[in-house]
């Protein structure tokens, strides 16, 4: 390109307020995402849990606490609404999560936050959970704009062997992996190998997706053994090992950037996808005590260690305690300790880490997310009018102000309104006493409906519906009438 041409170019990407690269922009600063896996709301040492996590303590001291952060009820969503900061309802991935034998992915036409920092100038990595599809490697981290992936693209595996149905889920950059260790530890080496051998001269996003303290419930012994006298179950004493040694990587990547002289200029951002699982519907697919046993997992009727107190509900649930999350940023450069009590959510992420980029439009499609800057900085008021919790074809939630508007169609269907800041439980449904509020949350609600994308998971359950199962009798059954008791039913001939 002719030097004039270049010359023009530069200058009408600085005239619209879009650099054609930060990599030399002093204001850029680095990321460093962290996200943990169904974290208990009440389940960090600064929020008086018993479980010892003196690194988060230490970002929650000298950084901003986000105390109305809002996340969605599932793993798969949350990510989605993360990497685009669109609603996942855009994306038909608002139901449920990417199961093992699904198809379907986060699609390939939305621009995520790696492909949007990766184009000014950023390098990008990614170490651990990426939940965004794994049937075609067009959906992998890799094709979505990591130049850098060590993990796993199913959502839930071993922590030690990284097997998950017969198959070892572990590779890095698109190599898949046999190695021995634990999984928290071994995604806490790469993120430091990350940091220590990075260019400076180029700002870093490094987002660090942990699988803890997801189930299955497995932990090196000696962080077990540390709570046997402050927790009572295996499970407890599991799950909170499991969070205190997530807690010791958060420690290492924060002295690695130290270290490289990184860290006044890197903003860290530390949350969870979604509330902690109270239901052991949702923490395991276990089914028997055995199969519990053997996976590390939580029994179908059995109540998982998670607290989300005072909040209502965990993992799945649109109630308070399965969507709103602890949410730490530390940026010792620019941002001075605070609370921050303005409603925000996850698809602020990247509007807002682009902003900080120098980035002032969407790359791609509109943001439902927006510039947070301001608000998590100055305290001012948050910008969204209202917030979509989520919404699916049977059920939705949305906030405006203090108001939290609860919508259930499933027959026979169930309306509820709370006031979030002085009812924080959601023990008071408030929907009689203010019918106008509740039409306008409904009417709010059902615009973003009609605009949802139909949902990949309920579309891919068609698959399932020619398979029936084995018929199961009750011992003794006889369709001939003699009464017998018999395993099989006795046939008429």
């Amino acid at each position: 390109m002719p030097r004039g041409c270049v010359l023009f170019a530069v200058v009408m990407f600085v005239a619209c307020g879009v650099p054609p690269s930060v990599a030399g922009a002093a204001d850029a600063p680095h990321i460093v995402v962290i996200v943990a896996d169904d974290l208990g709301n009440a389940d960090l040492g600064y929020r008086g849990s018993p479980i010892a996590t003196p690194q988060i303590d230490a970002l929650a001291r000298g950084g901003v606490r986000l105390e109305a952060y809002y996340g969605l009820p599932v793993c798969t969503p949350a990510r989605a609404a993360l990497m685009t900061g669109r609603y996942p309802m855009r994306h038909g991935l608002q139901t449920l999560v990417i199961f093992p034998n699904h198809r379907y992915g986060l699609p390939t036409d939305e621009v995520t936050l790696p492909q949007a920092l990766r184009d000014v100038g950023y390098s990008t990595a990614m170490v651990g959970k990426w939940h965004l599809g794994h049937a075609d490697r067009k959906f992998w981290p890799n094709s979505r704009g990591f130049d850098h992936f060590y993990g796993n693209v199913v959502g839930e595996v071993d922590y030690f062997t990284k097997d998950r149905g017969g198959v070892i889920d572990w590779q890095r950059n698109g190599v898949f992996l046999k190695e021995e260790g634990y999984y928290t530890h071994q995604i806490g080496d790469e993120a430091v190998r990350i940091i220590e051998s990075h260019e400076t001269s180029k700002p870093l996003f490094l987002y660090v997706a942990s699988l803890a303290p997801h189930a299955p419930f497995e932990a090196p012994s000696e962080a077990v053994e540390a709570y046997r006298e402050v927790f009572p179950t295996k499970e407890e004493r599991e799950y909170a090992a499991m969070i205190t040694t997530l807690d010791a990587e958060v420690g290492r990547i924060v002295a690695a950037l130290e270290k490289k002289g990184m860290r006044e200029n890197t903003l860290v951002f530390l949350t969870s996808d979604n509330g902690g699982a109270t239901s052991g519907l949702f923490a395991s697919g276990a089914r028997s005590p055995e199969d519990r046993e053997a996976s590390g997992g939580v029994a179908i009727d059995a109540k998982p260690p998670a607290s989300n107190a005072p909040f209502r509900g965990g993992k799945g649930s649109l109630y308070e305690g399965g969507v709103r999350l602890p949410a730490i940023v530390n940026w010792p450069a620019r941002l001075a300790p605070a609370v921050v009590h303005e409603p925000l959510h996850h698809v602020d992420v990247m509007p807002t880490l682009l902003a900080l980029a120098g980035i002032d439009a969407a790359p791609g499609k509109p943001f439902d997310g927006k510039n947070c800057v301001a608000t998590i900085r100055d305290g001012a008021p948050s910008p969204h009018d209202d917030i979509l919790i989520n919404v699916e074809v049977f059920r939705g939630a949305i906030r405006k102000g203090p108001w939290k508007l609860i919508k259930t169609s499933l027959l026979p269907g169930k309306t509820e309104l709370f006031d979030v800041v002085a009812d924080p439980s959601e023990t008071t449904n408030r929907a009689a006493e203010h019918p106008d509020l509740v039409r306008d949350l409904e009417d709010r609600l059902l615009s973003y409906a009609r605009e949802q994308r139909p949902s990949e998971w309920i579309k891919a359950q068609i698959d399932y519906l020619g398979f029936q199962g084995e018929t199961l009798m009750a011992p003794g059954y006889n369709v001939d009438g003699g009464g017998g008791a018999t395993e099989k039913p006795v046939l008429p001939r």
